[in-house]
């Protein structure tokens, strides 16, 4: 129903940077400024050109590509900032064995690892479980509180209105006062934290302790005098308080024969020494003021009062809430080895980010050599920490300062040899882009050394930015011979290649790895160039098919606008700002809303009712590209329609691009106007990340406060997301007929009548079920075909479903899918037509491949069905295909082959119960192969 896929974790790389940006962090005003007037400049550049429009001199087009197309001498594929292992399957079946294997204070370093491997994948699923393994096995609170922040800055709740960083989710992960605990709770780790939970006010802690100092002081028995001052104590209370103490007032020095002791030389005031005797008789710190016990734990640490020190420790931990407080308190933390009140600093300081890393002040703590031997001295500078500093500061500005410097603190915290591949190569990438080539060079040269082998792609890119083509051309061929080759190498060795080889290796390079945008982009850049426009026009449409991605689609406006098609180069250009809203055009040059601007002018732009008309024909044209360019056009007249951001995230979420449909729900939830519509949401924020109970409970408070038709939707789906019995399947029928008696529009009624025809066939209510179908057919919502289909299938009318989805594929702009499921209804040479073709416009479906594997094997070729699923397999390790590759080698008697695919399944989806029992079945059958 939503699917939530593959997305680029890092921002996307545009086409080429012909000037690189600037290489600091620090003032964003000033350069945001700057950047502001230079592309008002570079508008008013474009607009002359379209003023003087002379005849016979250049054609439009051209007034409107200042800059030029792009060349494919300036093309270059990016090098991933990830750990991308060659053999990816056998390095997630290691994982896994020994997550298994090893003890429980080691889990989360290994979910850690694992995360690394999995981030180049792309699927925020799949490394957000990561993080949350690792949190959930972490020990020590200096571990938590990085894990927490970094979920919750994976959640983006920053960008949520109303919502501070030290706001508690309620979710223990992620709870902020949890993460100052230290040790594992197994049994609560996945519940509610107890922030709601009400303590004790201070007043009344403050009057209960100042009654017990009252009724205690007449016991006093010796005093401390500071100055003038006499501060009088309860000898074996203060002797209490420490070892130091103890042997003072009671031992053989001549402290313990008298009354009066003076301690005016100990560097502590008389409301300080007060503050001690009160604590020595009532062991509590919570009535003083900060400045107190900021004494106090320095006296704590001058008298060894272990206690007492983690009484102060633990209290100004408490009191951090801000990040001035954070400044203002941690340096006391590292002077005084207070460890809670430093991990205190670090989490508001963490959760404040990304906005934390443009303070000179927050940069200091964290960036030179010194602040890490500090934070290192008092057990807080770890290579988690500094992963997840680097990688902000990457995701915010790749090429600044301040990342090369945490990149440097992160090679010298790295301890294990995946950690120093990891960081070594993304220096390496960040210098490279700095065109520091030699320095990138040796970065490159060291990861390898330490076991990446892809960071030989690093180590060839600078041998030819040097002048060495050949040299980088030998190292790509030698990496091929060496090792089973996969896209990634052929595409990096078509850059040092000429002619028709390098066209080779590109064609290669897609066959391995369809999912590689750098071939399509170069050969339709050829294409332009030898004058070939719409050839080249088709070639980018074959991955923007499957994989949107801003620079492909700015490659194709590009296209577009020289052959005067600015109607469809406009609609390419709203897509892709609301991929990336602040996209700037033709080498970075220019602001796409600029450019926008600019094209208004050649094409007709219609009302806000003429755009709710092409809404409607895009959506049931399933044009998701074009649905997206109208609602952008939309935003434009009217950008606080809350609602018009929810049907972005629909779209994008359809689209795999889950990080902007995030974006585009947050901002829905900050742009409503009432209560109701905003839990609307925030349930599906909290869906979309994993929490269904929260998602629910959402739902049913919007429901209270009015009754809507997103709200009971919502609350339908929600529900509907899990294996559902009878009566649940009736519940779920009557929240869909009551959110279809809701106002709202045709597209989302058609939506919610499509769900609900497909809740009525799970339950066998095949009429009703069609006429749904039917009533969401006559508003055009065309994916109700496939529904209706479904249902003659199901009623022995193979033929008739067969047609419906013919009917499909004739109306869908994107018809992958439907090619997929009509192969359902149709004979084995029909079906694989339909498949051959749902692979050709979309690689990335997996059933096709299932199936054909599927044939294969029934027709006893072993060894191609097992190909068939290893060539999907390299390039998307998805979890069904490696589940039925084992189940293939299990039949075949391989079962070393079957155990690695089940734990690399496991290391996607721990918890795959099919896969678990394929698992101990083929354990079984290699330690018992006699009983096979």
């Amino acid at each position: 129903m939503r699917g939530l896929k593959v997305i680029e974790r890092f921002k996307s790389t545009q086409v080429h940077a012909l000037n690189p940006p600037d290489t600091t962090v620090v003032n964003t005003t000033a350069s945001s400024s700057t950047s502001s007037k230079l592309g008002n400049h570079r508008v008013n550049f474009i607009r002359s050109k379209l003023k003087s429009h002379k005849a016979c001199s250049v054609s439009r087009a051209k007034t409107l590509l200042p800059f030029g197309l792009p060349r494919t001498d300036l093309l270059e594929p990016p090098i991933e900032p990830h750990l991308k292992p060659v053999k990816l399957i056998e390095t997630l079946a290691d994982l896994y064995r020994r997550f298994k294997a090893c003890s429980e204070s080691g889990k989360a370093f290994i979910c850690i690892e694992q995360y690394s491997v999995l981030s180049s994948l792309g699927d925020p699923k799949l490394v957000r479980r990561c993080l949350r393994a690792a949190r959930q096995h972490a020990f020590d609170v200096h571990s938590k509180v990085v894990l927490s922040a970094w979920l919750r800055y994976e959640r983006r709740e920053d960008e949520l209105d109303g919502v501070s960083p030290m706001d508690c989710s309620r979710f223990i992960l992620e709870c902020p006062k949890a993460a100052l605990v230290s040790g594992y709770d197994p049994n609560s780790i996945y519940g509610h934290c107890k922030c709601y939970e009400e303590c004790t006010t201070p007043s009344e802690a403050q009057f209960s302790e100042a009654n017990e100092f009252l009724t205690l002081e007449e016991d006093s028995d010796i005093s401390f005098c500071v100055g003038n001052e006499e501060i009088n104590c309860v000898r074996f209370k203060i002797a209490a308080l420490s070892s130091p103490f103890k042997a003072m007032l009671y031992g053989s020095f001549m402290e313990s024969k008298t009354y009066k002791i003076d301690f005016s030389q100990n560097d502590i005031s008389v409301e300080g020494m007060r503050a001690v005797d009160l604590y020595s008789r009532t062991r509590r710190v919570d009535s003083f003021s900060p400045e107190i016990v900021l004494e106090l734990l320095s006296f704590a640490n001058r008298f060894c009062c272990k206690e007492m020190k983690s009484a102060c420790d633990n209290h100004l931990a408490s009191l951090v809430s801000s990040m001035e407080d954070a400044l203002d308190l941690i340096e006391y933390g590292l002077e005084e080895r207070a460890n809670v009140l430093i991990a205190s600093c670090l989490q508001v300081l963490l959760r404040e980010l990304p906005s934390s890393l443009y303070d000179p002040k927050v940069m200091k703590i964290f960036c030179s050599f010194e602040a890490r031997e500090r934070l290192a001295s008092a057990g807080h500078a770890s290579f988690l920490l500094y992963y997840f500093l680097s990688q902000v500061a990457m995701e915010e500005n790749m090429l600044s300062n301040a990342t090369v410097m945490l990149l440097e603190r992160l090679r010298e915290c790295a301890m294990e040899q995946w950690q120093k591949a990891l960081a070594l190569h993304q220096l390496g990438c960040l210098l490279l882009e700095r065109q520091e080539y030699g320095s990138a060079q040796c970065c490159f040269e060291a990861a390898s050394e330490a076991g990446h082998v892809y960071s030989l792609v690093g180590m060839a890119r600078c041998r030819y930015k040097q002048g060495q083509q050949y040299s980088a051309y030998q190292l790509m061929s030698s990496l091929i011979s060496e090792y089973k080759p996969v896209g990634w190498m052929y595409q990096e060795r078509s850059l040092y290649n000429i002619g028709k080889e390098k066209i080779v290796d590109l064609d290669t390079a897609t066959e391995l790895d369809p999912t590689l945008p750098f071939p399509y982009k170069y050969r339709a850049v050829s294409k332009v160039e030898e004058k070939q426009t719409m050839a080249a026009i088709s070639e980018i449409d074959r991955i923007i098919g499957f994989k949107l991605a801003p620079d492909c689609l700015e490659l194709r406006a590009w296209f577009f606008i020289a052959i005067e098609d600015y109607g469809s180069a406009l609609r390419d250009i709203r897509a892709l700002l609301t991929l990336e809203p602040n996209y700037k055009m033709f080498h970075g040059q220019v602001r796409g809303d600029m450019l926008i601007e600019l094209l208004n002018h050649k094409v007709q732009q219609g009302s806000q009712a003429d755009c709710w008309m092409q809404l409607y024909d895009r959506w049931s044209s399933v044009d998701d590209i074009g649905s997206l360019a109208v609602i952008h056009q939309m935003l434009v007249n009217d950008p606080r329609k809350s609602f018009l951001r929810f049907r972005q995230s629909l779209l994008l979420l359809r689209l795999n691009c889950q990080k902007a449909a995030m974006r585009c729900l947050r901002l829905a939830r900050n742009l409503s106007s009432s209560e109701h519509e905003k839990l609307v949401y925030e349930g599906w924020i909290l869906y979309d990340t994993g929490h269904r109970e929260e998602a629910l409970a959402r739902a049913e408070k919007s429901i209270s406060i009015q009754r809507s038709f997103e709200a009971f939707f919502l609350k339908a789906y929600t529900l509907a997301d899990s294996s559902l019995d009878p009566e649940s399947c009736s519940y779920v029928i009557q929240l869909l007929e009551e959110a279809l008696r809701c106002p709202s529009d045709g597209i989302r009624k058609g939506q919610a009548l499509n769900n609900l025809g497909t809740i009525l066939v799970d339950c066998g209510k095949l009429d009703q079920a069609a006429t749904c179908y039917m009533n969401a057919l006559e508003i055009k919502h065309t994916r109700a075909h496939q529904g209706l289909a479904r249902v003659y299938f199901l009623r022995n009318q193979r033929k008739a479903a067969y047609e419906e989805m013919t009917k499909l594929i004739e109306k869908a702009h994107n018809n992958a899918s439907a090619y997929e499921k009509r192969s359902e209804y149709s004979d084995r040479e029909m079906a694989k037509n339909d498949l051959n073709m749902a692979t050709k416009l979309d690689p990335l479906r997996t059933y096709p491949y299932r199936y054909r594997a599927a044939v294969l094997m029934d027709d006893q070729k072993e060894t191609e069905a097992v190909d068939e699923l290893t060539k999907a397999i390299a390039f998307k390790p998805d979890l069904q295909i490696l589940h039925l590759r084992a189940a293939f080698y299990e039949s075949m008697g391989d079962m070393k082959s079957a155990l690695r695919d089940c734990e690399a399944a496991l290391c996607l989806e721990p918890n795959h119960m099919d896969t678990i029992d394929l698992y101990n079945r083929a354990r079984d059958q290699a330690i018992n192969p006699q009983e096979m």
